[in-house]
C-alpha cells in the first residue's frame, strides 16, 4: 500500500521538499511536485527526489497540441514516472501528448478529469468525469486524476486497467479547506482507486510519517 500512496510536496523550496522528503523515506513510495515547487526549483529537485522515490509531475498541462508535446517529451527526459494534462484540452492535444509520451514506455500519462476543489454539482461532476475518461482512453493515455467519488463509474467505463489517481484525500476530523469532493483512505481503496495523493494531512501533520503510516493502514484495512 506504500508504493500507492503519494505525498504532495506543496512547499515554497527545495530545502522544506527533501527535509519531508527524508522524513517519510520509507513511508511512502511516491512523492508529488506541482506548481508552487517546481517553479521555485525546477528540474534539479525533481531528479534529486528520483534518486529515492517515484515521481508524478503534476504540472496539468493545458495548451495548444504542439506545446504540451514538448512539455511532455522535456517531463519524459527528466525521467519521471507520472505527469498529466488536462482532459478538457480536447483529443488532439490529448493525442499529441500520447505520441511524445510513447518514447517513455515507464512513464504514465494521465489526463485531469474534473478538479476535486470544483462546486459542481456531485453527479454532474461524475458525468463529466467519466466523459473525459473515456476521451483520455480513447485517445492512448493511462489513466485520469478523478475524486473518490468517480472512480467506480470510471472503471466500469474504462476498465480495471485504466489507472485512477485521487486527491481529496481526508480522514478524522480534518479540516478538508478548499476541497469539495473528499474521501477516507479506506473508502478510496474500496472505491477501486490504484494511488491516492495526499499532501497537507500529512506534511502539515505534527509526525509526518506517522500520519503516512496512519494513511497506509487504512488504506490496507479494506483486505
Amino acid at each position: 500500500m506504500r508504493q500507492r500512496l503519494m505525498v504532495a510536496l506543496d512547499m515554497p523550496d527545495a530545502a522544506q521538499a527533501l527535509h519531508m522528503r527524508n522524513q517519510l523515506a520509507e513511508h511512502v513510495g511516491w512523492f508529488k511536485v506541482g506548481l508552487r515547487l517546481f517553479v521555485a526549483e525546477g528540474a534539479p529537485l525533481v531528479k534529486e527526489l528520483l534518486t529515492s522515490h517515484k515521481v508524478f509531475l503534476d504540472l496539468k498541462f493545458h495548451d495548444i497540441p504542439n506545446t504540451v508535446a514538448q512539455a511532455i517529451e522535456s517531463a519524459g527526459a527528466l525521467g519521471v514516472q507520472m505527469v498529466n494534462v488536462h482532459a478538457a484540452g480536447g483529443s488532439e492535444m490529448l493525442k499529441r501528448a500520447v505520441d511524445a509520451a510513447s518514447a517513455f514506455p515507464d512513464m504514465q500519462l494521465i489526463a485531469v478529469t474534473v478538479l476535486t476543489s470544483d462546486s459542481m454539482p456531485a453527479e454532474q461532476a461524475k458525468v463529466v468525469a467519466v466523459e473525459r475518461a473515456l476521451l483520455a482512453r480513447d485517445t492512448g493515455l493511462h489513466g485520469v486524476v478523478c475524486s473518490v467519488h468517480e472512480v467506480a463509474s470510471i472503471k466500469k467505463a474504462c476498465g480495471n486497467h485504466f489507472v485512477t489517481v485521487t486527491p481529496g484525500i481526508r480522514w478524522g476530523s480534518q479540516d478538508i479547506q478548499d476541497q469539495k469532493r473528499v474521501a477516507d483512505p479506506a473508502l478510496a481503496v474500496q472505491q477501486g482507486a490504484d494511488y491516492l495523493v495526499v499532501g497537507r494531512p500529512i506534511i502539515q501533520a505534527a509526525v509526518p510519517a506517522d500520519a503516512a503510516d496512519e494513511a497506509v493502514s487504512m488504506m490496507s484495512a479494506r483486505f
